[in-house]
């Protein structure tokens, strides 16, 4: 009862401020040079907009351009505005250029003279939008909606694209189809935001350890698994950590150290416990995640959709899917076959999943099949390709 209310109060304010832009908009002239960047509704500097923002930010030929980003918590040296506030309502109606890496608040209203780029976040594993398979009336996530519902809002936000990036052939063919994109929309052009993976130096690395505080000599392993769409509360998505970190440091020893970063949407609070102390250390969610990629020598993951970037490293990947048949069957389902298309292997025990570690299992083959598949254009200049692009220069 309680989460309903708040929905029909949330739908009041909404059509409020809805009625509140468009008039803004109409008195509010656009800035030809004014960008405003958005990743995760403000969550930070992070993933493709970061990469697009720094870009610009370092290259002389855009320095006539105001840039601003959207920030719940300011950075020193960034000129930001708090997301939904009235400073980000002025900014969204003066500016250009919008690019967002996730949908946009239906309340904004984009000018025929504006340009919206959607960077989006990730090749897809797991189904998106249209493509998910469930029934109509079905509730799919936290947001309450139903299918059909949810689908109309992803409509509303793609029917406002100029551009959205896609980082290879495989992903324009969901996004066409998720989210209802005309084809003429999608630029392949590989993932601003993986141009640090191909670029990134030795010293970059070895500082980024410093900050995190990761010994030398250590073999890095990184956990990433992501939130489950049947798992939450008024707060957020909920997460039980179905993994034994002390059978983790028993099998593999002093020489491994654990990252474990959860997914941003998770709102579990996460404790150090003693005896992983030294052994695991807790990443914030809102930690910039390319960074946890280079210092790491492989990746733990589920159905998240991080494998897809970290194979640019050519690394291994491990798979920890303890929940799989309940969720291939009951959740959104796969755009891939997952026993045959992913660089790695399946695991439901964690027990033989670490030996496979321990023994350095790996399939090399499998590896490269799939960067041939979708890592072939994250070659380190995918945010000169869309500045181009987006800015009129090809």
């Amino acid at each position: 009862m309680k989460l309903k209310v708040l929905r029909i109060v949330k739908r009041i304010v909404e059509v409020m401020v809805k009625c509140f832009y468009y008039c803004l908009t109409m008195v509010s002239p656009v800035k030809e040079k004014r960008i405003l960047f958005v990743a995760f509704h403000g969550r930070g500097v992070v993933d493709s907009p970061k990469a697009l923002y720094e870009y610009m930010r370092s290259h002389d030929e855009y320095k006539d351009y105001d840039l601003i980003f959207t920030l719940n918590k300011p950075v020193d040296g960034i000129k930001s505005v708090k997301y939904r506030s009235l400073e980000f309502l002025k900014a969204a109606a003066t500016s250009k250029y919008w690019f967002f890496n996730c949908k946009m608040p239906g309340f904004l209203y984009k000018k025929n003279n504006q340009i919206y780029l959607q960077t989006w976040h990730g090749t897809p594993l797991k189904r998106l939008g249209h493509d998910i398979i469930v029934d109509k009336d079905q509730k799919i996530s936290r947001s309450g909606l139903s299918q059909d519902k949810r689908n109309k809002e992803y409509d509303v936000d793609s029917a406002r694209y100029n551009y959205m990036i896609s980082p290879n052939a495989f992903s324009t063919g969901c996004f066409e189809s998720a989210f209802n994109v005309k084809r003429d929309k999608l630029i392949e052009t590989g993932y601003p935001r993986n141009d640090f993976l191909t670029n990134v130096t030795p010293d970059e690395i070895t500082a980024i350890k410093k900050k995190y505080n990761v010994p030398e000599g250590k073999k890095v392993i990184f956990y990433a698994p992501t939130f489950r769409d049947n798992a939450y509360n008024t707060e957020g998505y909920t997460f039980k950590l179905e993994v034994d970190f002390k059978k983790w440091k028993d099998i593999l020893g002093d020489e491994y150290v654990v990252l474990f970063k959860p997914h941003y949407l998770i709102v579990t609070d996460f404790k150090e416990e003693p005896y992983t102390k030294g052994f695991v250390k807790f990443i914030d969610a809102n930690a910039d995640i390319n960074e946890l990629y280079v210092i790491s020598d492989m990746l733990i993951t589920d159905y998240s959709s991080v494998f897809f970037d970290y194979a640019i490293l050519n690394r291994p990947i491990y798979f920890y899917m303890y929940d799989i048949d309940e969720y291939e069957g009951m959740l959104r389902g796969f755009y891939l076959n997952v026993y045959e298309d992913l660089p790695g292997k399946i695991y439901k025990e964690e027990e033989s999943m670490l030996k496979a570690i321990k023994r350095e299992e790996f399939d090399k083959d499998a590896m490269e099949l799939f960067r041939e598949r979708f890592s072939y254009l994250e070659d380190g200049n995918a945010t000169k390709r869309v500045l181009d692009i987006v800015l009129g220069n090809k």
